[in-house]
């Protein structure tokens, strides 16, 4: 175990401390907050309702509740259960950390909340989506991505915290999506 947390630990100064640039400097804080990706999720879910009607409020609540649980899981059942410092409030790493954030979130820093939500909903979109509209919904997961590795790069996250969050949002939203997808079938309103 103790390996495992130092590869951890290394990876986390690449990504952090090493590989940075500019641009990456500029964007990546953005990237973890609300107000930036807020707006997809909202044309998500318009999008869905308006294209799928009384499935597509379904679908919502599908959605909500896959969010819901990742959250739960991810905030309450397992960082409440597993203590570890968040690097950015980690002492040692005070030297060469590089913390682009105003806010140090408190709580533990295992597992990713962020990486739980975010691909708890490309899961779901992907799986449920993936029928009607082919290929387009796994740009998700890239969305995903993205998001967690800024998480790591602002310095809030380590990598193993968003692995621990990727593996509790996609078991979620494949369980979710799963069951949505047994019991409703997405088919458009009308020709897109």
């Amino acid at each position: 175990m103790e390996q495992l947390l130092q590869l951890d630990r290394s990876l986390f100064k690449l990504l952090n401390s090493q590989w940075h640039n500019a641009f990456f400097d500029a964007v990546f804080p953005y990237l973890r907050i609300a107000e930036f990706w807020g707006p997809l999720y909202l044309f998500l879910i318009i999008f869905s309702v308006r294209n799928f009607g009384y499935k597509g409020w379904l679908w919502v609540l599908f959605l909500l509740l896959t969010v819901t649980l990742t959250d739960m899981v991810s905030s309450r059942l397992i960082k409440e259960n597993i203590t570890r410092l968040r690097p950015c409030n980690n002492p040692l790493y005070a030297d060469w950390i590089r913390v682009l954030v105003a806010y140090r979130p408190q709580s533990s820093s295992f597992t990713s909340s962020h990486a739980a939500n975010h691909f708890g909903v490309a899961m779901f979109v992907f799986a449920t989506y993936s029928k009607v509209f082919k290929k387009w919904p796994a740009l998700f997961f890239v969305w995903a991505l993205l998001i967690c590795y800024a998480q790591v790069y602002v310095g809030v996250h380590y990598p193993l915290d968003i692995a621990g969050g990727t593996v509790v949002g996609c078991l979620t939203g494949y369980i979710t999506a799963s069951f949505f997808n047994r019991k409703f079938q997405l088919k458009p309103h009308y020709t897109l």
